[in-house]
């Protein structure tokens, strides 16, 4: 028996409740691969998963949990032994597969990537889901090229653009980090950012569709009207990497950036990145992020404090990364 998070329905109210309970290896869903998990973060959809109403979820009970860290148990997967540590993310593993809110997980072996020289698993959760989205959003703008001048990083204070500032910083990179939330500067500034953009400065802009050449490139983790108006602002032939649909999927943008400045906009899926893209983000990670800033980002958690935390991502009060001890 081990512990887990469970998500449960009752189907004449059609309410959700999450509560810590003890579950078996019978229990747990099918795959050639299970897991002794030591660590998983708090990210935003596990927050709609533990949330009243079950956002993503399909099947109950459910265990979420987007991603997580441990040490293979045992394997039906040549690829994989006991004893390796590995680290998974996407999949949709926490909405449709159960997650990483167990102290064991079984998957497919597919889903998996080997733990990078250089991170351990508590830090692998500290940088998780949105630091790897974080890392594939770098690894685009580098592909398109970033132009000289800042780059803006949208939802600085948040998960993907924490880690995107510390890891551009570390890349030699100025840094404008774009928050609404004041209290934040200090900290962004430990990550590296070099200008402090008040959320208000970019969305109450004069709404036209193209403004003055500011942003060298962009990583935004927010969406709708902060993304349309990010867009207007950047250099010729610079890239906007998006990541976030925290400010609706829709865009109030024209094609006049794309056409008359030949913005590119690169959308960022994380959920199903091929295997060797995943390992070459993962290796990247290990080598571009400063282990110091990293360790600044995190506020430890248990299983315990995921239905609070659940509810304060949704509003957006949780700064840096939550690292979930699944043991603690």
């Amino acid at each position: 028996m081990f512990n887990a998070l469970v998500v449960e329905k009752d189907e004449e109210s059609g309410k959700t409740s999450a509560a810590v309970k003890e579950i078996s290896d019978a229990d747990l869903p099918e795959g050639n691969v299970t897991v002794a998990v030591e660590y998983s973060t708090v990210n935003y959809k596990d927050g709609l998963c533990i949330g009243p109403g079950g956002g993503l979820v399909r099947q109950y009970p459910h265990v979420p949990g987007i991603d997580f860290a441990g040490t293979v148990e045992s394997s039906e997967d040549d690829r994989y032994s006991p004893g390796d540590k590995v680290v998974l993310t996407g999949w949709r593993v926490g909405e449709v597969h159960w997650g990483g809110y167990a102290q064991k997980a079984r998957v497919n072996a597919d889903w998996l990537v080997p733990l990078p020289k250089g991170l351990d698993t508590r830090q692998a959760m500290a940088v998780g889901t949105a630091g790897f989205t974080a890392m594939l959003a770098v690894m685009a703008l580098e592909d398109h090229g970033i132009k000289d001048g800042p780059v803006l990083v949208t939802g600085a204070a948040g998960g993907v653009g924490s880690v995107a500032t510390a890891i551009l910083a570390n890349l030699g990179h100025e840094v404008a980090g774009v928050t609404g939330r004041p209290e934040t500067a200090d900290y962004l500034k430990s990550l590296g950012a070099t200008q402090i953009v008040p959320r208000e400065e970019i969305n109450e802009t004069t709404k036209r569709p193209l403004e003055a050449e500011t942003w060298g490139g962009c990583v935004d983790a927010v969406g709708g009207e902060m993304l349309a108006r990010a867009l207007g602002q950047i250099k010729y032939g610079g890239s906007v990497a998006a990541v976030g649909l925290a400010g609706g999927a829709g865009l109030p943008a024209t094609v006049i950036p794309f056409l008359l400045r030949g913005v590119n906009l690169l959308g960022i899926d994380s959920v199903m990145q091929p295997y060797d893209n995943r390992l070459r983000a993962w290796e990247r990670i290990a080598k571009d992020l400063p282990m110091d800033k990293l360790e600044a980002m995190i506020h430890p958690a248990t299983l315990g404090d995921l239905p609070g935390l659940g509810k304060d991502i949704l509003k957006g009060q949780v700064k840096g990364r939550v690292v979930v001890d699944v043991n603690a």
